[in-house]
């Protein structure tokens, strides 16, 4: 089935703490359905000293978000919008925007 998720999408969170907040796909993980979205979801981790990070102490990383709880942004008004498919004339299937049928991919 084609990702309707994809690194660099514009997305906004739905639920959760972080509700309302804007953010770039960074990484996704289809198996498990999650996605990391920038600047959201920021969790600390007590880290130990490494060769690399000598000093070790508490980082701040983001944690993935499931899918279901974020929706991407309009590119016409970015307000939330579902994600559906069509076929171009030139037969290139490509991602639109539910609300305002602008084409997402690029």
């Amino acid at each position: 089935m084609a990702a309707k998720i994809k690194k660099g999408d514009h997305v906004i969170v739905l639920t959760g703490k972080d509700k309302g907040r804007k953010g770039e796909v960074t990484k996704v993980f289809p198996k498990e359905s999650r996605v990391i979205v920038s600047g959201v979801k920021m969790v600390k981790r007590h880290v130990a000293p490494t060769q690399w990070d000598p000093d070790g102490g508490i980082r701040s990383f983001e944690a993935p978000i499931h899918v279901s709880n974020i929706a991407h942004l309009d590119p016409k008004d970015g307000k939330p919008t579902r994600v559906g498919f069509t076929t171009l004339k030139d037969g290139k299937k490509v991602r639109v925007a539910k609300k305002s049928g602008e084409v997402i991919d690029d």
